[in-house]
């Protein structure tokens, strides 16, 4: 096993006893998106009719999203925090690779969402959502929704850096995650929306993702005429890629930088 790789495990296994000792952390990632799920399935699964199924199938891929994209102010805060109690100078005065305490975090973050996903399965499925594909296809969405996650989290760690800030992390956060979310197919079938907000949504790269999920799923989709809503897989695996190599890149440098005091 590489150095890089005993080094990252290491710290990664320092986040999670860290985590253990904190539930709350755990509650807080988990609890919202399990509440968003049960509220919105009923509140809107009352008013909303989707083409092809029910309701509750067309809302979890946009709740899973939502979550994997919320990953990036969890790991903002968490750096913030690192950077305020001095464990990131610590880290910093060991003979360790650079890289490893930020791939760390993100792998320790994304561990944590894989719990909140398991959980929103769960009541999702006491709730009446199915799976309607081959288990490659569902093990493939999911696949995306992690890679979207940690994404997200790398994205997190650059925030938390620059920023510096709690308050400004998760005000940069918010502008971030609810345009994103709500300016998407996430929670409602665009179709029934004006032609120009309709274009804007169907171009969000969110709603690329969520179409992909829910073709990977067998659950109802939401097709549009935008390029990215009519190849979501492609556009979902390109679109995130693209951010996970610019966001890891950018915070391994400015990482680097810190550690260099500039």
């Amino acid at each position: 096993m590489s150095t890089l790789a005993v080094e990252t495990s290491a710290l990664v296994g320092r986040h999670l006893r860290h985590l253990s000792r904190v539930p709350m952390r755990l509650l807080g990632v988990t609890v919202m998106p399990v509440a968003y799920v049960v509220i919105f399935g009923y509140l809107f699964g009352s008013v909303i009719d989707v083409q092809g199924g029910g309701y509750r199938e067309f809302l979890m891929a946009g709740i899973f999203a939502q979550m994997m994209l919320t990953n990036l102010q969890h790991t903002a805060l968490g750096v913030v925090d690192d950077l305020g109690n001095g464990i990131d100078d610590r880290f910093r005065s060991l003979p360790i690779a650079g890289l490893a305490v930020p791939l760390a975090r993100t792998v320790a973050d994304l561990t944590r969402v894989v719990v909140a996903c398991v959980a929103m399965a769960v009541v999702g499925f006491a709730m009446g959502w199915r799976t309607h594909a081959a288990a490659p296809q569902v093990l493939a969405g999911f696949g995306l929704l992690l890679l979207l996650g940690f994404a997200a989290s790398w994205l997190g760690v650059l925030l938390g850096l620059r920023l510096r800030s709690a308050e400004a992390v998760s005000a940069v956060a918010f502008l971030v995650v609810m345009p994103m979310t709500f300016l998407s197919n996430a929670f409602i079938p665009l179709r029934g929306l004006p032609d120009w907000l309709r274009a804007v949504c169907e171009w969000n790269p969110l709603s690329a993702v969520v179409a992909a999920c829910r073709d990977l799923f067998g659950n109802p989709g939401s097709a549009g005429d935008a390029l990215p809503m009519r190849h979501p897989v492609a556009a979902s695996l390109l679109l995130i890629c693209a951010l996970l190599v610019i966001s890891a890149t950018l915070a391994t440098h400015a990482y680097r930088a810190a550690a260099r005091g500039r």
